[in-house]
């Protein structure tokens, strides 16, 4: 095995969102120097494990905040920028009663959040203002709080906040198990990495760095007896020595669907919590990340590099099961890619339709990160599948979902895809925060599977 301490550059697109970052976005490791207008955002891997040519880790592009930022520009060019775009209007018919959940004087930053499946609790990591005098901690943390609604059901904030990882570990990608939702788990390095320079724009170079620790690995937290202590992590999937994250679990919790940097590239897997079974899904050459399941548990999205032009692009795959009554996941039966475009494109996530995703994307400006909504439908040629009636679509029906000043990543839906959270730096200080609305723009969404089809 290739060794994961070596340093790659890679080229990033210019304005990638530093401050709003998170493994299902783009897990890499990343040191951004300050750019020119036109010049690309150069990247290194903080702990290695980056082949070259990979771009920057958008499942957080809220690691990217413009208070990160290097300053540009003088007040005249400050003031000849447009006024600051109106979204509730530019907004209406697609989301409404937009929210903030979490506020600068609690959290620098937070992003990359999720429901648990009955909509009463959201995991998150974040970055905690530190008490006093003392000096934030150099990580994300993790977090779960639960859902408070008004009396109509609508959310109206959080409450309860509570940490579940370790002082001083490095943290991402939590995720609520689908059945027994006092079960989390995300990617953790349990104490602290080994790492010597922090995440986080670096003032003295003017570069933005990232992280891939090889202590990363994937990890479950029963929330009943949750203290942040290393005791009440347990290692669910064997560590190999490489940065293992950006984890979610099947509609059946049968299936841990991971990222492992233990090729030196990143690679999908698929963990049979079972029969105790690690099968590759994904090997193709790049950084292939930030899986989740469909809604039926039959096919996986994540995002690519493999084009080696320092872009994403996302992907779809059919799941190749086993034919007899085990059910095992045996690889992938065919692939699709739904964007092929010069922009960076990440962090998809299925609506629960299991007919289209949602993703972030530079399509607007690599300054302005944007949600969109894609076409991800198998048609009527896949039964037992929760799909439309007619043909196959992939790729098709683009359509922007968010219209805001800064970054508008990393989206997410209750199961019943009334509502979506992502992470936005719309709100006042232009920090990377959780946010709420109610989705006006979709259909009704079909009951989701009790377990994947065999």
């Amino acid at each position: 095995m290739m060794s994961l301490l070596h340093t790659t550059l890679l080229v990033l697109p210019l304005g990638v969102p530093l401050g709003v970052l998170g493994s299902h976005g783009l897990a890499v490791s990343q040191s951004t120097s300050a750019p020119t207008s036109d010049s690309p955002v150069v990247a290194t891997s903080a702990s290695g494990a980056r082949p070259a040519g990979t771009p920057t880790r958008p499942r957080d592009p809220s690691a990217g905040t413009r208070e990160d930022a290097p300053h540009r520009g003088s007040a005249t060019a400050a003031e000849s920028r447009p006024a600051p775009i109106d979204w509730r209007a530019a907004e209406e018919n697609l989301l409404s009663n937009q929210l903030q959940l979490t506020f600068p004087d609690r959290y620098i930053k937070a992003g990359e959040s999720y429901f648990s499946p009955d909509g009463t609790k959201v995991v998150f990591q974040a970055v905690e203002v530190a008490p006093g005098e003392t000096v934030p901690e150099d990580f994300y943390a993790m977090f779960v709080a639960d859902v408070v609604r008004d009396a109509n059901g609508r959310i109206t904030g959080l409450s309860n906040d509570r940490r579940l990882s370790p002082k001083g570990s490095a943290n991402t990608c939590g995720w609520f198990h689908p059945t027994d939702p006092n079960l989390v788990i995300f990617g953790s390095t349990v104490s602290s990495p080994t790492e010597a320079t922090p995440p986080g724009f670096q003032r003295g170079t003017g570069r933005y760095r990232w992280m891939f620790p090889p202590e990363m690995r994937i990890v479950q937290v029963d929330l009943r007896t949750a203290d942040a202590s290393p005791e009440s992590l347990k290692t669910i999937v064997a560590h190999v020595g490489a940065y293992m994250a950006e984890c979610s679990l099947s509609p059946d919790g049968r299936f841990l669907l991971y990222c492992s940097l233990e090729s030196n590239q990143g690679d999908l897997f698929v963990h049979d919590l079972i029969k105790g079974v690690t099968t590759p899904l994904v090997t193709a050459p790049g950084y292939d990340g930030g899986p989740f399941f469909s809604p039926d548990g039959r096919r996986i999205c994540w995002r690519s590099d493999r084009n080696g032009d320092n872009l994403l692009q996302l992907f779809v795959a059919d799941l190749r099961f086993a034919p007899d009554a085990d059910g095992g996941i045996l690889g992938i039966a065919r692939e699709h890619q739904l964007t092929s475009n010069p922009h960076v494109n990440w962090c998809p996530f299925w609506h629960p339709d299991g007919r289209s995703l949602v993703y972030g994307t530079s399509e607007v400006s690599h300054r302005n990160y944007e949600v969109f909504l894609l076409d991800a439908d198998p048609g009527s040629i896949a039964p037992n599948t929760p799909a439309s009636p007619g043909p196959m679509r992939y790729g098709t029906g683009a359509r922007r979902i968010t219209h805001a000043d800064g970054a508008d990543v990393l989206p997410a839906f209750t199961s019943d895809g009334r509502t979506m959270m992502w992470t936005s730096q719309r709100g006042e200080g232009g920090t990377s925060q959780l946010w709420v609305a109610d989705v006006e723009w979709t259909r009704p969404a079909p009951p989701r599977a009790e377990s994947a089809p065999r």
